[in-house]
């Protein structure tokens, strides 16, 4: 457990650097910069120590490509361009939404058994976070909406729902195919680093906004983001999906807003409200009924 707290402390960081970078580059573009060069170093570390690993037999390419298109570049261009508009608390804690479509797709396609004590911890987690859906700042006013829902949140739960298939791919390719995890994530992260660069071309070229604004302090923020996130924090994630369920290490995430909103709070000057804690509280609670069911039927080891 103590190396998922690590791992969830991490993740939490990202989003308050992720904010810093956004203030020298688009968006989409960062996210083709971050996944490119995070794709290159892991491809890389492969070659030169074990180039065995770097083969992919042709009946499974068909998995990968679900692991570019879905798990990297449309759950990383929708996150990117809502988080221009959430604080990165908001933006970390609907991400907290994983699990209970994670719950779903493990049933499909691992035939993980969901109880009524894991469908009690889902649904309170789920209740959970209505407060924080009801409440809009004045950026995501400015945004626009559909219903209740500003686009911002709707563009998180497209990042969210693509995070949750595209884990649920990973572990199949882990478990099933025995695929090294550095390279699952450096042929995802090369291939929906390129998908962002040839999005950015079309859709952030020619509106007389600079890509780049300070190559630099980008650069700086950028080579972070690919330590913590790209080089650490996923393969740790990939190397506990081994130990844990995609879903119990999901509803974990738990602990990556409590964190993200302390950051954004020391390092960002972003507000927390009240609804934010409801949530957390509810999650909290959820997430304790769920553990102990995944502990009694044996998917996962106490650690």
């Amino acid at each position: 457990m103590f190396l998922v707290v690590i791992m969830y402390a991490l993740f939490a960081s990202v989003f308050t650097v992720a904010k810093y970078a956004l203030n020298y580059a688009q968006p989409i573009f960062l996210i083709g910069l971050r996944m490119f060069l995070g794709g290159i170093i892991l491809l890389s570390y492969l070659f030169f120590t074990n180039r065995k690993k770097l083969a992919i037999k042709k009946e499974h390419i068909i998995w990968f490509v679900p692991i570019v298109f879905v798990h990297i570049y449309l759950a990383y261009v929708t996150e990117f361009w809502a988080l221009n508009y959430l604080t990165a608390a908001k933006t970390c804690l609907l991400y907290s939404l994983t699990p209970f479509l994670a719950a779903i797709l493990s049933y499909l396609y691992f035939s993980e058994v969901v109880t009524w004590r894991k469908l009690l911890g889902l649904t309170l987690g789920l209740a959970g976070f209505l407060p924080t859906l009801l409440s809009t700042s004045s950026a995501e006013t400015a945004a626009g909406s559909f219903g209740f829902l500003s686009w911002p949140e709707i563009m998180m739960f497209v990042s969210v729902f693509s995070s949750a298939y595209g884990w649920t791919v990973f572990r199949r390719l882990i478990k099933d195919y025995n695929y090294s995890a550095v390279l699952i994530n450096g042929v995802g992260m090369l291939g929906g680093g390129i998908l962002a660069f040839i999005t950015s071309l079309a859709l952030e070229t020619g509106n007389g906004i600079p890509l780049v604004t300070n190559w630099v302090e980008l650069l700086k923020w950028v080579a972070l983001l690919i330590l913590v996130a790209n080089v650490i924090s996923y393969n740790l994630y990939g190397y506990l999906l081994k130990r844990y369920t995609a879903t119990f290490l999901s509803f974990s995430g738990f602990l990556c807003p409590l964190m993200a909103a302390f950051f954004g709070w020391f390092f960002l000057h972003e507000a927390v409200s009240y609804e934010f804690f409801f949530t957390v509280f509810f999650v909290v609670i959820g997430l304790y009924l769920f553990y102990q069911e995944e502990l009694r039927q044996g998917y996962i080891v106490k650690s």
